[in-house]
């Protein structure tokens, strides 16, 4: 694998620490780069769309539709919006049904860049038909989201922790989902999500636990963000969000999660967060993150 772009350490500046986020070609993945490039790191992130109007994300419910959704974002464009800030931009493609080439994906950073010390673990696995009810469901799909949200994952951790050990220490952080651990309030599409999503990203939020089990002692710690509810993109043009909405659920800012991943990332009083699924919405409120 290659990225968008060549440029490598030689084009940087001293100094400066490298983030690594994932699933940023547009929504929150896009707004927590460049909030970290707005706070001095330089930044690699990852994402299936390369150029603008290509993006597709498949149906959330299974519909008979054969395309997928389109949606805007790019590699390309968000490297530009991280350019424009001064920091480095280091645009890596990568498909999170793919495992081979998230691992490859991970290799590339190293190689060119030599270390990660924040990886952000955003990007979700768009799979047709994952919010399916559940007698509908194909256990096909339900098992391909499992590899996406959780062992896909699990294989980039894999690559990346290793070169934070050496280097005495490194943050990740994993965007989590309230579906995970909250019954939903009605069947998918009248306000409530799939079991198929929901219980791939029950077994992703179980990898920052491990993560501090195993390497906290070692300087390697890892945040379980649940960024609220947040209306994307790519959530829209898949639909289905506003009879969630409906429900009771207060749509959350998509640059908050951003805000709160640099504090997490920076602040000393950060670790009393361990442990704990933090919600994004009462944090950047309560610490005053977000401006106005």
């Amino acid at each position: 694998m290659t990225s968008v772009t060549g440029r490598g350490p030689e084009s940087g500046s001293e100094g400066r620490k490298v983030a690594m986020v994932t699933g940023a070609s547009r929504g929150i993945g896009r707004e927590t780069a460049l909030a970290l490039a707005r706070a001095g790191y330089d930044v690699a992130f990852t994402a299936r769309t390369v150029e603008e109007g290509q993006g597709l994300i498949p149906p959330r419910y299974s519909d008979g539709r054969q395309d997928g959704v389109g949606v805007s974002g790019s590699l390309r464009t968000t490297q530009a919006r991280i350019e424009e800030l001064g920091a480095r931009a280091l645009p890596v493609p990568m498909d999170l049904l793919d495992r081979e080439g998230v691992r490859a994906a991970a290799r590339e950073v190293r190689r060119e860049w030599g270390h990660v010390d924040l990886l952000v673990n955003n990007a979700v696995a768009h799979v047709a038909g994952n919010h399916d009810r559940l007698l509908d469901l194909d256990v096909d799909v339900a098992a391909l989201t499992v590899e996406g949200n959780y062992l896909n994952q699990l294989a980039l951790l894999q690559e990346v922790i290793p070169g934070m050990l050496e280097r005495g220490g490194g943050t990740i952080v994993n965007m989590c989902s309230g579906s995970a651990t909250t019954d939903p309030p009605a069947p998918p599409g009248e306000g409530g999500w799939g079991v198929a999503y929901a219980a791939s990203k029950a077994a992703f939020g179980r990898l920052a636990g491990a993560v501090n089990a195993e390497f906290l002692g070692r300087g390697v710690r890892a945040f379980n963000l649940d960024p609220g509810f947040v209306v994307t993109e790519a959530g829209a043009a898949r639909g289905g969000v506003g009879s969630i909405a409906d429900r009771g659920f207060e749509p959350a800012a998509e640059h908050a999660p951003g805000a709160a991943i640099v504090w997490l990332a920076s602040s000393p009083d950060a670790d009393r967060f361990l442990g704990r699924v933090i919600w994004t919405p009462k944090l950047v409120a309560e610490l005053g993150l977000l401006p106005g």
